[in-house]
């Protein structure tokens, strides 16, 4: 992304999570700092990133989430015909093989980004 760059900045209450960021800079004119914004784009926009689908995102606040005490880990279920638009042969997204159980929120909790916050 032009004249930008990711940063990442560390929690003030958990600081071994570090937030994505992106520093935008502005016009030399504008005698302003660069701007700081939340980044979503995923580890894949660093630099040198290597992509491997297969193995899915780093699950880096996993041991976080699972601390809090509000999930739980369940028996995640095969690729339906449904979750694929009904496709088939080559237009049919080949199953990624999990390497982790998904979470869900117990009875009561929530568990969502938003609740997190």
């Amino acid at each position: 992304l032009p004249a930008s760059r990711k940063i990442y900045i560390r929690g003030g209450v958990h600081p071994d999570i570090c937030v994505p960021m992106r520093e935008i800079s502005l016009h030399p004119t504008s005698g302003e700092p660069p701007v700081v914004v939340y980044d979503s784009s995923s580890p894949y926009t660093l630099e040198g990133a290597e992509i491997r689908i297969e193995q899915g995102l780093p699950s880096l606040r996993r041991d976080w989430v699972l601390a809090r005490g509000d999930v739980e880990a369940y028996q995640d279920r095969h690729v339906r015909p449904e979750d694929n638009g009904f496709a088939s042969g080559e237009r049919l997204t080949p199953e990624v093989p999990t390497l982790r159980r998904p979470l869900r929120a117990k009875d009561g909790e929530a568990g969502t980004q938003f609740a997190y916050a």
